[in-house]
């Protein structure tokens, strides 16, 4: 019957039941002289009426609460009380391996952690010559402290059935198989010998150990059957699936341990305990181990036999190598991620060295850019805090830290601890990479500048590449360490067009060798399996490629198509082991929409496309902007009529276009241009008649931002490497020589003359951020007003001078009311919508996205369109299939 509260067994007080089986009743219970909670076991009848097997249990449960093991349940007592037996055992808070089972497969380091302390507990109880017979996972607690053992031993003195059976009732297919009534134990988990009646040892347990470790780690059962006839019958001749079949993530060499532990016979299997826990801690270890320091020269030799003769150990052992398996039993798998709870990604990622874990940044509602670390899994993204405004993440050779660049500097930050710390000056990098001996090659710039090297410690940049004159190359970008740690694949930018495309260098020397050339921007990543991933348009291919002779071995194939590109950025990425992410978001596909100033859509402007810097012409009636081709992913300037919606081509040649401004007399469109190696200033006629004239030619790189409404003078950023971006002027008059009007150790960019031509409104991110101020002209030293509170970005006056417009840092248009005159007086910014348009956080990474109507009324806005927000991240395993034999 069962135990109410308050009842007592000896000195033991009830005080709620926990849980009922075949093998009896729990409850919770007081130690009244101890005074501690235990877990009373009430024995079913079957094992009280059965004076033979009564005694020998007393005697067996006595041996038992000898065992002292941090991961067995311990037993404290055997009682009687009124024709009711009982145990006493240590009350344990937690659940059950069952319980976590029913929620799916669980974490590779949490199965290597179970199955450890598991083997352990049983190789203790083996060694005392006690087997549990009855290892199954609703006998496995799972604390906080760590896995314990639950009726260890009971199931060892029962009598056995010659066909190990207690019943021939039938069970669904879903259910565990258990034996009710009967202290045999679960059919689900039972060995050969155990079920055909034989006799048993230690090495049964290891073959329950292996389902538990094959259910943990695919959360589906070694063996199953819709009868339990069907399941006898497939314990005794199938042979499962391997676990990484199941579930591809899985260390590869868990496939090994597994299939030993599920032998039939039991001569087969490990032959004690012990040897799977030291097999499952090496597995560990390998998998979580730190890259060494760096040996001497006179050890390297010696210590690259010693991984030769651990690859071959692990090949027999284990099956490492992935690409031999049998095409059935490692299929093609494609999933998806979706981005966290209330952001979108931005397109921005990579997957871990190891293959077990993604890095992105991650948009959320109100604006905010964060870093993110998802393992693959895992249902949980999580965000690292200290990466606001993080770009470009990259990670380190073990797959422990993630690189990235935030606020003009190279950071890392430890995934499991932090918090970030800086590394070095890094303006708008441009990518990164960490090879085994703790050195960071990284693009700090996109223009004139080389890839520069520096330790994952910190210190000082040196340069690691050398900017070709001959090739005449602008930037080197987007680097990533090939497996020697020595050579890397890196994305060379030039002015000729037949040398641009991804190189070979080596850090031992300045030399480099051309892979694939002939094409604007190709980011090369290699992986271990044997080929170099690129991009061809808009498709990812894999090629076969010799690292000693460093030359491709046969002809590439397409593995995934529509990749995003941000410009100057392909959004995928490979690990050592062959496991691809990538993205389709477009981050440079916009679409552009009337907006009332209330926030109510009146019409979109032309269909999604790749836009930038719209400029009004004088009447409105017409836009120059920017259009990037989503084939060969140049931008050249296009001019669209606002009536017709329809766009003309306004300039051709090689090289980027951005920039545009419509003079106020409408006679022509001055812009900036790449076609000469940097970028430089050149006018055309708008009527597009004539060629392009160079405007303004200097060795930094050039972008316009505004023209006077009397014709008189344009502003535009100075892009110097050593003061960041200053603003400077170019009259259009007389001899036209540039002026300086604003220059800072900070940026000073987007910059807007007011409409009487006394003012400019600008962005600077001289407080860590970019805010909007005003200063005088011509004179910028005659007074600062700040007009954005919290973050601003993209000024714009209105018509008449009495308003300003910008964007806050989650997006929203903000209006402030201003006076103007002998003096300048902001008002209160006021949000008027949300645009969906991520502002920059520091100045000078982007370009103007919007544009006011002269009456403050309209606004044209360039934004994301709403599908951006849906787009995820696609994972590939086993994309290497897809290569025609």
């Amino acid at each position: 019957m069962p135990l109410h509260s308050g009842s007592r067994l000896g000195p033991y007080e009830i005080l709620a039941p926990v849980g009922a089986g075949g093998m009896g009743e729990v409850y919770r219970a007081k130690d009244t002289r101890l005074d501690r909670i235990v877990a009373i076991k009430v024995l079913p009848s079957h094992l009280s009426e059965n004076a033979h097997l009564k005694q020998r249990f007393e005697r067996e449960a006595r041996t038992i609460s000898q065992l002292s093991h941090p991961n067995i349940c311990a037993l404290y007592d055997v009682g009687h009380q009124d024709g009711t037996d009982y145990l006493v055992m240590e009350f344990l808070e937690g659940e059950t391996l069952a319980h976590r089972l029913d929620k799916g497969a669980m974490a590779h380091e949490q199965v290597l952690r179970y199955g450890i302390e598991i083997a352990e507990a049983l190789d203790k109880a083996h060694r005392q010559g006690i087997v549990h017979r009855d290892l199954k996972p609703g006998n496995i607690m799972l604390t906080k402290s760590g896995s314990r053992l639950l009726d260890f031993g009971l199931a060892k003195y029962g009598e056995q059935k010659p066909d190990g059976s207690a019943s021939s009732e039938l069970e669904t297919l879903g259910r565990p198989l258990t034996e009710e009534g009967t202290i045999l134990g679960t059919v689900q988990y039972m060995s050969p010998e155990q079920l055909e009646g034989k006799e048993v040892d230690g090495r049964t347990d290891i073959f329950a150990l292996g389902e538990l470790l094959y259910e943990m780690s695919t959360g589906k059962r070694a063996f199953s059957g819709d009868s339990r006839a069907k399941l006898i019958s497939a314990i005794l001749t199938s042979e499962p699936l391997p676990v990484s079949s199941v579930q591809p993530l899985a260390p590869p060499a868990l496939d090994h341990v597994v299939k030993r532990c599920l032998s039939k016979d039991p001569d087969d299997r490990w032959q004690n305990a012990r040897d799977v826990a030291s097999q499952l801690k090496w597995i560990s270890e390998t998998s979580q181990s730190k890259p060494a320091a760096p040996l001497a020269p006179a050890r390297k030799i010696s210590e690259r036999m010693i991984w030769i003769a651990l690859l071959l150990l692990s090949l027999v052992a284990g099956g490492f190598l992935y690409l031999r398996r049998p095409a059935h039993q490692v299929p093609l798998l494609k999933f998806s991620i979706l981005p966290p709870e209330k952001t979108r990604f931005t397109g921005q990622l990579a997957v871990s060295p190891d293959g077990r874990y993604v890095a992105f940044t991650a948009k959320s509602l109100s604006g905010d850019i964060s870093l993110y670390v998802r393992a693959l899994d895992s249902l949980e993204s999580k965000r690292l805090p200290g990466t606001e405004d993080a770009s470009y993440p990259f990670w380190s050779y073990d797959s422990k830290f993630v690189g990235f660049f935030a606020h003009g500097k190279l950071k890392k930050i430890d995934i499991t601890e932090g918090p970030p710390q800086t590394l070095g000056d890094a303006v708008a990098g441009r990518g990164g990479t960490w090879n085994q001996d703790g050195t960071i090659l990284f693009a700090p710039n996109f223009t004139n500048t080389p890839l520069m090297r520096i330790s994952a410690e910190g210190g000082t940049a040196t340069p690691a590449t050398q900017l070709n004159a001959d090739r005449q190359d602008i930037s080197h970008i987007w680097p990533y360490f090939l497996p020697d740690g020595r050579h890397f694949t890196y994305t060379v930018n030039t002015i000729r067009d037949e040398a641009r495309g991804t190189y070979i260098g080596s850090l031992d020397s300045k030399d480099s060798k051309g892979l694939i050339t002939g094409k604007r921007s190709i980011r090369g990543e290699f992986t271990t399996l044997g080929f170099l991933l690129f991009m061809r348009e808009k498709s990812l291919i894999a090629r076969p490629f010799d690292l000693q002779k460093e030359e491709f071995t046969g002809e590439g194939f397409p593995v995934a198509g529509d990749v995003g590109f941000d410009g100057t950025y392909h959004s995928f990425s490979v690990s050592r082991s062959g496991v691809l992410i990538y993205s389709n978001l477009d981050p440079t596909r916009t679409q552009l929409v009337w907006m009332e100033r209330t926030g109510k859509q009146l019409a979109a402007s032309l269909k999604p496309g790749g836009y930038v810097d719209p400029y009004f012409s004088p009447d409105e009636k017409s836009l120059i902007l920017g259009f990037q081709d989503p084939v060969t992913a140049t931008t050249d300037l296009w001019i669209t009529d606002l009536s017709r919606q329809n766009m003309t081509r306004f300039t051709f040649g090689s090289g980027n276009k951005y920039s545009s401004l419509w003079s106020p007399d409408g006679k022509q469109i001055v812009f900036s241009a790449s076609g000469r190696g940097t970028f430089n200033l050149y006018s055309k006629e708008s009527s597009g008649a004539g060629t392009e004239q160079i405007l303004l030619e200097t060795s930094e790189a050039k972008f316009t931002d505004d023209w006077s409404r009397d014709g008189k003078y344009i502003l535009y950023e100075n892009e110097d490497p050593r003061m960041k971006y200053d603003l400077w002027v170019l009259p259009m008059s007389g001899d036209r020589k540039p002026f300086l009007y604003l220059q800072t150790e900070f940026n000073e960019a987007k910059a807007r003359f007011s409409p009487d031509g006394k003012w400019v409104a600008y962005a600077s991110d001289d407080i860590g951020r970019s805010e909007i101020y005003v200063r005088a002209f011509p004179n910028a030293r005659a007074g600062k007003w700040q007009v954005s509170t919290g973050g601003g970005d993209q000024p714009y006056w209105r018509g008449d001078g009495k308003e300003l417009f910008y964007i806050a840092p989650d997006g929203k248009l903000m209006a402030v009311e201003v006076a103007t005159g002998d003096a300048f007086q902001p008002g209160v910014p006021i949000p008027l919508f949300q645009t969906g348009m991520t502002p920059a956080v520091l100045v000078g990474s982007d370009r103007n996205q919007y544009l006011a109507a002269a009456d403050g009324r309209r606004f044209l806005i360039n934004a994301p369109p709403g599908e951006a927000a849906f787009a995820p991240i696609q994972v590939i395993y086993n994309w290497h299939s897809m290569m025609k034999k």
